[in-house]
């Protein structure tokens, strides 16, 4: 049984519970979303499964989850993007956000989510039990896409897109 860290808004441990029981009851714990980019500035999305117990076959980020008791948001950030896209690179912590959004089969994720950036351009061996399929794009292409279909996107990624498209313009320059 997967447990997720319960904490307050300064991200503080106040405790544990069991994922699921935390998104039935809309309890902030802690997560991280991963977004990387390639060499020519495109980012990595997936489309999670099909099988997921939330937004099966919606478009995300390259990798998210959640921490486990006692390992850093860099250890449990590099675990899972290993684990999921079959990725090894260094990861930066770029900035962190609380959210709150109703998703379906009655769940609430409700984070505080810690972002990390990295680069790859190497091979993607995704895990099929996590991820469906997956794609480089450009930014703009990207905004595009979700312009269009807005529904497509995971809530968290609808929210993070924007901050990370400001931090990696900020590094441009």
């Amino acid at each position: 049984m997967e447990k997720v860290i319960l904490v307050d808004v300064n991200d503080n441990q106040i405790g544990l519970m069991e994922k699921m029981e935390a998104h039935e009851k809309a309890l902030l714990h802690r997560a991280f979303s991963v977004f990387v980019f390639n060499s020519k500035g495109e980012m990595l999305l997936q489309k999670r499964a099909a099988t997921k117990y939330h937004c099966a076959g919606m478009w995300a980020n390259t990798c998210c989850s959640h921490q486990r008791e006692h390992e850093s948001d860099l250890d449990a950030a590099t675990r899972r993007l290993k684990e999921e896209m079959g990725i090894e690179t260094p990861l930066y912590e770029t900035f962190s956000f609380i959210y709150k959004a109703e998703l379906d089969n009655n769940l609430t994720e409700h984070e505080f989510d810690h972002v990390f950036v990295g680069y790859y351009d190497g091979e993607i061996l995704f895990n099929k039990e996590e991820v469906d399929d997956y794609y480089f794009g450009t930014i703009e292409e990207i905004n595009e896409k979700i312009q269009f279909n807005p529904s497509h996107y995971t809530p968290w990624f609808l929210i993070a897109f924007p901050r990370v498209c400001e931090w990696w313009k900020s590094k441009q320059l």
